[in-house]
């Protein structure tokens, strides 16, 4: 069993010093830092941890709020890790899910939460059934007339609110959009990103054509990205699949690629199961040479 340690803090003019002390001594063989707000959802470090623990491995906290945004995100991240064989501590917090007290901190939380859901569901219900009762219904007046200027309005709000969720998300998705369509279909470019960010909601296909053709709507974009990829060849899918691993983690081995693999149930190219170094060597050469890996180097420099 490794004890793993992840420190945080909002703002990178504040460290983590405190933190790693409390985590080192606590016995914790690596620590992982990040700098970034407890709001944010996309987070790399954690995202990381959380998406490729070692079987036994314990993710350990100083305290929860440096983990989670929220409850409902903490029993998340905790369901996936024991998904995984991986476990998860709180120093500062009665919850460790090695421990059968930590086990049943747990279920209390998950109990709260499903208390709160519940009691939301129920005042909003009896909100609503108050309200007709009165003679008022629910909702936008000039939606209900059919208010030009209402409708307006609504969709007005409806695409800033599309557009600055795209914004938010634009980390995970622009570079690899711009890098590599329209020379790769869209179907390899989604297996790149969501190789690249396997914390992160997986994207489809579809959600990132809209995305796209959105960020082309306002010049953000150029619109060639939306043109027809050409053909592709029969282990396009796989090259796509190695490059996105191997560039959001240049680190990584050649034995850890295979495992990556492995785990993500991809089949060789012979179609078996288990993959070999060598495959994998092989792979990467022929993604370098059709400028999968070459290009993202020289995106990075610039």
């Amino acid at each position: 069993m490794s004890l793993v340690g992840y420190a945080r803090v909002s703002t990178d003019l504040r460290d983590t010093a405190a933190q790693r002390r409390e985590l080192k001594a606590a016995g914790c063989t690596e620590i992982h830092e990040e700098f970034a707000s407890g709001t944010m959802r996309a987070r790399p470090v954690l995202a990381k941890l959380v998406a490729s623990p070692g079987r036994g491995d314990v993710l350990v906290v100083v305290r929860i709020y440096r983990l989670a945004r929220s409850l409902s995100h903490l029993l998340e991240v905790i369901e996936t890790l024991e998904a995984k064989g991986a476990h998860f501590r709180s120093l500062g917090d009665p919850i460790d899910t090695t421990s059968p007290q930590g086990k049943f901190t747990l279920q209390i939380l998950g109990a709260t939460a499903e208390f709160e859901r519940a009691l939301i569901r129920e005042r909003t219900l009896a909100g609503l059934a108050s309200a007709r009762e009165k003679g008022r219904v629910g909702g936008n007046p000039g939606l209900r007339n059919r208010d030009p200027e209402a409708i307006a309005k609504v969709a007005r709000a409806r695409v800033r609110s599309y557009f600055h969720k795209l914004n938010k998300e634009a980390q995970q998705w622009l570079p690899a959009v711009r890098q590599f369509r329209p020379r790769l279909p869209w179907e390899n470019v989604v297996r790149i990103i969501n190789s690249r960010h396997p914390g992160a909601t997986p994207w489809t296909v579809e959600r990132l054509r809209r995305a796209a053709g959105r960020f082309v709507m306002d010049r953000l974009l150029d619109r060639e990205v939306l043109d027809r990829a050409p053909p592709s060849q029969k282990d396009d899918r796989l090259l796509a699949i190695i490059a996105g691993i191997k560039s959001s983690a240049p680190e990584m081995t050649l034995k850890e690629i295979a495992q990556r693999l492995e785990a993500m149930r991809e089949p060789t190219p012979l179609g078996r199961s288990k993959w070999a170094t060598s495959s994998v060597a092989h792979l990467l050469e022929r993604a370098k040479q059709a400028g999968l890996l070459f290009e993202e180097a020289r995106h990075d420099q610039q």
